[in-house]
């Protein structure tokens, strides 16, 4: 059997129980995001158009403005660095008009953790966090239908030595609070020594 393979039907997958990773309310999580380039948006807004190239999309194909909507994030910044500027591996302080930022959680959150043994109970693999991204976008679609207590995904970030990353869908919404504790754009030279020592550590370059 393959360490990744397709997913199985939401009825089959749903016999299998959850690992649940639950992130208390007050817990800062940390977000990058642009306000210019093709999909703009502000800090606290879940995307509504999907499914794109991102991991764990639960859209339903093909790619349109729909009811499911989904917001990424991790629990370090660095994180969130090496995550979105990682096919380039160039952190660009400009283009598209980045901007960083950390809130913390209104409410509780339910995730499914895809850390642990869940993967290989479910037939899978870590291969969810690092294999082919439209195969793990088809596991989100049915591990979104097979759990509905499920708001997301925590999952360990192939780009920054595994450490965690979320996946919120729009069941986490309320656990936006109404405003952040950290918010600025890159580009800002208040950030340049923090972004400079992530570049350096990650081995990516700086613009």
């Amino acid at each position: 059997m393959a360490k990744f393979p397709e997913p199985p039907s939401a009825e089959a997958l749903a016999t299998i129980p959850p690992e649940i990773r639950q992130i208390p309310a007050g817990e800062t999580l940390w977000r990058l995001y642009f306000r210019g380039g093709q999909y703009p948006t502000f800090w606290n807004t879940f995307r509504a158009f999907g499914p794109t190239d991102a991991r764990f999309d639960h859209h339903l194909p093909p790619p349109r403005l729909q009811v499911r909507r989904v917001l990424y994030g991790a629990l370090e910044g660095p994180t969130c660095l090496a995550e979105v500027f990682q096919n380039t591996r160039v952190i660009d302080r400009a283009a598209h008009d980045p901007w960083l930022v950390g809130f913390e959680l209104a409410r509780p959150l339910v995730l499914l953790d895809l850390t642990g043994v869940w993967p290989t109970r479910a037939r899978a693999s870590m291969g969810l966090s690092t294999g082919p991204r439209p195969r793990a976008r088809r596991w989100a679609q049915v591990i979104y239908e097979a759990y509905p207590e499920v708001q997301g995904l925590f999952y360990p970030s192939s780009m920054h030595a595994n450490r965690p990353a979320v996946a919120f869908w729009e069941r986490a919404g309320g656990a936006m609070p109404p405003m952040p504790i950290f918010h600025g754009p890159l580009v800002d030279p208040a950030l340049l020594p923090v972004l400079s020592r992530v570049a350096r550590n990650l081995g990516y370059g700086l613009a």
